[in-house]
């Protein structure tokens, strides 16, 4: 079998982790009698210097014709990079916002988990002086809400004044719902549905439309909480979450928050899906321009993305969970980069200290 993959490298360290990931990719692929083959297209600031748009009709075209899309980091800096000087519309992450409406990826899924070996990397390693265990899963609907919404920025009796419009359909919600269910029928079967439902009247829509869903899981028990909560709880209790539903923005903001509990946001991958099996991977992270091109990134949400997407959108379960085992044993050998080795001196003394290329070598050489 060939599959065929859309690669957007993107901006920053994009390039270096998106070589990473194929490279493991083409070795569990060859493992299992089959390959891939990329069409690279560019999107974010690379499109911008080259065609002027974040992204083109022609790069869409061409994820269209292709069975998934694997992306890297997308922009730069906003504080120095011309490309921020450009009108939001024609921004480096405007190019996100029109791929994921064109190719009607709606759900983002983002799992963060605990690795043992990295422990000491994490903030909230020990609980009551015992080690935390904790495995979540964020679903954040990808299409509507304040991101989408209309909005204008207008003078009113001589001040200026901007306007976000923040919306959702019954329908929109109604379909992450049930991808929100439908992962959690796989894992504990827990949701916890996050909203401002005490505010917002687009939330409390939210909340009467993720009961009536619930009722077609009987096995699966739904939580409501507020997002100011769900903040705090993720810091005082991650281990009391299984699945987290929840709108654009707050996913948005709730993602990260989750990334960094787990010690390095370069470990949090993500899948975004539309309803068929096609769907759209990358790392969590930005493109952290400050380190590109100087090989030390860590490219394992990248790699660990890849695995989403053999899982996802391939039904390669096996080919999956050997990238998993790879990076499992990667770690618990002692290969680390510059942003999941320990603080303690003693401990990362025992550590191997790898560049970014060396960590998808480590992982692609594991590989059963």
């Amino acid at each position: 079998m060939t599959i065929k993959i859309c690669r957007i490298s993107g901006d920053g360290i994009g390039p270096e982790i998106v070589a990473e990931a194929s490279k493991v990719l083409d070795t569990v692929l060859a493992g299992s009698g089959n390959s891939a083959v990329y069409q690279d297209v560019l999107m974010g600031g690379c499109s911008i210097d080259k065609y002027g748009v974040p992204l083109t009709d022609e790069a869409i075209d061409t994820a269209r014709k292709c069975d998934a899309v694997l992306q890297g980091s997308i922009g730069g800096n906003t504080t120095t990079s011309p490309w921020y000087k450009l009108p939001p519309e024609k921004r480096p992450e405007a190019g996100l916002l029109k791929i994921r409406k064109a190719l009607g990826l709606y759900a983002n899924l983002r799992p963060a988990y605990l690795y043992g070996e990295l422990s000491e990397s994490c903030p909230l390693a020990e609980k009551n002086g015992e080690p935390r265990k904790f495995d979540l899963i964020m679903v954040r609907e990808l299409t509507g809400g304040l991101y989408f919404g209309a909005r204008h920025t207008e003078e009113v009796n001589g001040i200026l004044t901007a306007t976000d419009t923040d919306v959702y359909n019954e329908n929109e919600i109604r379909r992450i719902a049930r991808t929100a269910f439908d992962v959690a029928m796989k894992r504990r079967k827990k949701v916890t549905s996050v909203d401002k439902a005490n505010v917002l009247d687009t939330s409390r829509l939210w909340r009467k439309i993720t009961k009536e869903v619930s009722a077609e899981y009987p096995e699966v028990s739904l939580d409501n909480m507020l997002v100011d909560n769900c903040a705090m709880q993720l810091v005082r209790d991650p281990e009391q979450f299984d699945v987290i539903l929840t709108e654009n923005m707050f996913g948005d903001i709730l993602s990260d928050e989750a990334s960094m509990i787990t010690g390095s946001i370069g470990m949090l991958p993500s899948a975004s899906l539309c309803e068929t099996s096609f769907g759209l991977y990358e790392p969590s992270h930005g493109s952290a321009p400050d380190i590109a091109g100087k090989n030390i990134a860590n490219p394992l949400a990248t790699i660990l993305s890849a695995s989403m997407m053999l899982r996802y959108s391939f039904n390669m379960t096996k080919e999956a969970d050997a990238i998993e085992e790879a990076v499992r044993k990667t770690l618990s050998d002692g290969i680390r980069t510059t942003d999941i080795m320990p603080a303690d001196k003693v401990k990362a003394a025992s550590m191997k200290p790898v560049s970014c290329s060396e960590m998808g070598d480590a992982v692609a050489a594991r590989i059963k």
